[in-house]
C-alpha cells in the first residue's frame, strides 16, 4: 500500500508540472469559469464534441491491483487510499479545481459515501452508495445515473473549487473506478449545490429528452450545431471488387449525420469497407469495415446507441465531423468470391460551418484486428501522435480456447503525454458493465445510450462491448496511448480482438490497417462449450433445480433432483448446422439418478448412472453423434430417479463439430 500511495503522489506532482507547462504555453484563450450547468451541456449538445479542451487533465482513481494481479476488488486490499483512524476509508482525493464526471461499480453497498468538497472538516454531500445510481435521490436521477449489464454508473457531474474527498463508511470497499478531470489551476468553478437551479434543472430535461429518445435521428442533434441544415441522398447499387462515391464536396463544412437504409433482407457484410477522407489527408479519416463502424457483432446488426448503429435496416451515425476545405465518402466492396451485390440508399446531412483549426479537431477512427497469443502485448486501441481527444472504442473480442471468457479479465489502461492516467479493473468494466456469464448481467447484447454490451456468447466464446466518452473524453497535447490485456495476468490468454477507436485530433493517423478477408472473415469455432448458467432450459415433470460452485468448471453447475421420470430440454439452435461429436461434462454423486439423451422422440443412448464415489467429476463422457439443422437444434435428458437416487449433476456440454 505505501508504494502505491507513493505512486499517486507522485502522479499528481507530475500532472501538476504538466498543468503548469501547459499553461505558460498559451495556446489561445483558454475557458476559465466552469458551473454544473456547463458540464451538463457537454452531456446533450453533441456539436461540443470536436472542441478541444485545453490546459485539462483527465484521469482515473481506481481498485486496481497495483502489482499486476488480478485483485482488482475481490477482497477490497487496493480499494482505498487510506483507512482513517474511525474506520472509514478514503477513496479518491484530488486537490482542485476540477470535476468528477463518472463514478462505475458492480459493487454497491448500503454504506454511506461522505463527499468533502472545498472543506476538509465537514462533508457537503452525504449519501448511500447505491443511491449515487437507484434514480431516487436528486440530483443523481436517470438516465445520468442507473445500472444494466451488472455495471452501476453515475455520469452527474460533482465540480470542486478546491478539493473533493471521497470517504467510504463501510467495512469493506470492493470494484470502482472515480473519472475526473482537472481545470486549469487558475479557473473559477461554481459552488456545488446538490438542490438544482432553474438553469440545471432544465440542462436535466435537455438530457432526458435525448438520451431517452426510442429512436435518435439528426433532427435531435441540429438544433445545437447552427447553419442550415443540407442533405445529400444517394441509391447505390453496389458488386464486388466496385467503389460507390456517396458523398463529395469542395468547400469547408461539417457532416452531423450519416444514415444508411439497406434494401430490405439485406444486411452489410464484412467484405464492405467505409472510407471517409477529410482535405488532402493522405491517410482516411476512418477506413474499416462498414459493420464494424455500425457496431455489428461478428456480422450481425447489434449496436443501438444515442450517437452510432443500426435499427432495423437503417445505420445511423450522428458524431459531428468538421472539415476545411473538402470531404468524401465511399464504399468499396472488396472482391474474393462471388457474392450479391448491396443495394440501399445513404443520406447525408451536413452544414457549411467549416472546422475552427484553432478550437477543433477532426473526426478519426482507427480500425485495429489482430490474434493476440498467450503472452503478447495488450490490444491497442490507439497509439497517436499530435492534439486531440479521445471519444469512443468499439469492441469486438473472441477466445481462442473453448470455455469460459476469461480474456475478458483484462484491464484497460490510458497514457496520455507519457504518464499513465487510467488503469481499469477489467474489461466489462471499462465498458460500464460487470459480472460476465452471469443471468441478467453481462450475459447477452444490451444497449444504452453511451455504453453496452454487442454479443455475449459461452459457446462461441466471444462477447463485444462499445463506449462514448461525452464529458469524460480524454484529451491529449502531444499523445495517447490505450490499450486492453486479454487475461487476468500478463496477456495469458488467447484471443482474436478486432476494434475502432474514436477521437478528434489535430491531424490523420500516421497509420492505417487495411481490412481484409484473412482480417474480417467471420470465424465460427469447431468446440463448443455450454455452461447451464446461460442454456435455454425447458422443463418437463417433478424437478427441483439448484445452482452450485466449485465444480472447477470456471462457471455455475445445475443440481437436477427429481421424484420421477423427467425431462430436461436443451436448445442448440446458436449452433450453425453441421454434424458434432456431443461429450457431457457431469459429476458422480452418491445419490445420483440414470440418465440417457434423446433428440425429439428419438434416443441416442442407453441409460447411464451418475450414480458413484460423491464427487468424482467426469469431464467429457462422449453421448453420441449429433446432427443439428433448422429442425433438429435441441436434446434432452431423460431423467429416471431409484429410490434414494434422484440427482443429476450437470457441468457442461461440450459439441465438437466433425469436418
Amino acid at each position: 500500500m505505501l508504494n502505491f500511495l507513493l505512486s499517486k503522489k507522485l502522479n499528481f506532482i507530475l500532472v501538476s508540472m504538466l498543468l503548469t507547462s501547459i499553461s505558460s504555453k498559451g495556446q489561445g484563450q483558454v475557458k476559465n469559469n466552469f458551473s454544473l450547468v456547463d458540464e451538463l451541456q457537454t452531456l446533450y449538445n453533441v456539436s461540443m464534441l470536436p472542441q478541444y479542451r485545453e490546459h485539462t487533465i483527465e484521469a482515473q482513481v481506481s481498485s486496481f491491483d497495483t502489482t499486476g494481479g488480478n485483485d482488482d476488488g475481490f477482497n477490497g486490499k487496493y480499494s482505498y487510499l487510506r483507512k482513517n483512524p474511525d474506520g472509514s476509508l478514503v477513496i479518491f482525493d484530488q486537490k482542485g479545481p476540477g470535476v468528477v464526471n463518472r463514478i462505475w461499480t458492480p459493487t454497491p453497498t448500503k454504506d454511506t459515501l461522505d463527499f468533502y468538497i472545498d472543506d476538509n472538516s465537514h462533508a457537503l454531500l452525504s449519501i448511500a452508495f447505491i443511491d449515487l445510481f437507484s434514480g431516487k435521490i436528486s440530483p443523481f436521477l436517470h438516465p445520468l445515473c442507473g445500472n444494466q449489464l451488472g455495471g452501476y454508473y453515475c455520469y452527474f457531474p460533482i465540480l470542486f473549487q478546491k478539493s473533493c474527498r471521497i470517504v467510504y463508511r463501510g467495512k469493506r470497499i470492493q470494484f470502482h473506478q472515480i473519472q475526473y478531470r482537472l481545470y486549469p489551476q487558475n479557473a473559477v468553478v461554481k459552488k456545488f449545490q446538490a438542490v438544482l437551479g432553474e438553469e440545471e434543472q432544465a440542462a436535466m430535461k435537455k438530457i432526458n429528452s435525448l438520451w431517452n429518445a426510442s429512436s435518435p435521428t439528426v433532427n435531435n442533434f441540429v438544433s445545437e450545431t447552427g447553419g442550415e441544415l443540407l442533405t445529400m441522398n444517394t441509391s447505390f447499387n453496389i458488386n464486388q471488387g466496385e467503389t460507390k462515391k456517396l458523398f463529395d464536396v469542395g468547400e469547408g463544412g461539417r457532416i452531423v449525420g450519416i444514415e444508411f437504409e439497406r434494401a430490405q433482407h439485406v444486411e452489410w457484410n464484412k467484405d464492405v469497407d467505409l472510407m471517409v477522407r477529410w482535405d488532402d489527408e493522405k491517410t482516411p479519416a476512418i477506413y474499416a469495415p462498414i459493420a464494424d463502424f455500425f457496431g455489428y457483432a461478428f456480422g450481425k446488426p447489434s449496436m443501438q446507441s444515442l450517437l452510432l448503429g443500426s435499427r432495423g435496416r437503417k445505420e445511423y451515425c450522428y458524431f459531428p465531423m468538421p472539415f476545411d476545405q473538402k470531404a468524401s465518402i465511399e464504399l468499396l466492396y472488396r472482391s474474393y468470391t462471388q457474392a450479391s451485390p448491396i443495394e440501399g440508399k445513404a443520406t447525408i446531412y451536413y452544414t457549411k460551418s467549416k472546422r475552427l483549426p484553432s478550437q477543433e479537431g477532426r473526426m478519426y477512427t482507427v480500425w485495429n484486428s489482430n490474434t493476440l497469443q498467450a503472452g503478447t502485448p495488450s490490444h491497442v486501441f490507439l497509439q497517436e501522435q499530435g492534439r486531440g481527444h479521445y471519444v469512443g472504442s468499439v469492441l469486438q473480442a473472441r477466445g481462442l480456447r473453448p470455455g469460459m471468457t476469461y480474456f475478458f479479465e483484462g484491464d484497460d489502461s490510458t497514457s496520455v503525454d507519457g504518464i499513465m492516467r487510467i488503469h481499469g479493473t477489467g474489461s466489462e468494466d471499462y465498458f460500464n458493465g460487470g459480472w460476465y456469464a452471469l443471468l441478467d448481467r453481462w450475459d447477452t447484447k444490451f444497449s444504452l445510450p453511451i455504453h453496452g454490451a454487442l454479443e455475449y456468447s459461452l459457446p462461441f466464446c466471444r462477447t463485444g462491448a462499445y463506449r462514448f466518452y461525452l464529458s469524460d473524453k480524454i484529451s491529449f497535447e502531444k499523445s495517447i496511448f490505450q490499450s486492453i490485456e486479454h487475461g487476468p495476468v500478463g496477456n495469458s490468454i488467447p484471443a482474436q480482438y478486432t476494434s475502432l477507436a474514436f477521437y478528434y485530433g489535430d491531424k490523420a493517423p500516421a497509420t492505417f490497417l487495411t481490412p481484409t478477408r484473412e482480417l474480417t472473415e467471420l470465424y465460427i469455432p469447431d468446440t463448443l462449450v455450454f455452461y447451464p448458467q446461460l442454456m435455454e432450459l425447458s422443463i418437463d415433470g417433478d424437478v427441483q433445480l439448484k445452482t452450485t460452485w466449485g465444480q472447477n468448471t470456471g462457471g455455475l453447475s445445475y443440481i437436477f433432483t427429481t421424484a420421477q421420470e423427467s425431462f430436461i430440454k436443451i436448445s442448440l439452435a446458436a449452433l450453425p448446422s453441421a454434424t458434432y461429436k456431443l461429450f457431457v461434462d457431469y459429476t458422480k454423486l452418491g445419490e445420483g439418478c440414470d440418465f440417457s439423451l434423446w433428440q425429439r422422440q428419438s434416443q441416442l443412448t442407453d441409460w447411464i448412472s451418475s450414480n458413484g464415489s460423491s464427487g468424482l467429476r467426469i469431464q467429457q463422457f462422449f453421448l453420441s453423434d449429433l446432427a443439428i439443422d433448422d429442425l433438429k437444434n435441441s436434446v434432452t435428458f431423460h431423467l429416471r430417479p431409484n429410490q434414494n437416487q434422484k440427482t443429476f449433476l450437470l457441468n457442461r456440454l461440450i459439441l465438437v463439430k466433425q469436418k
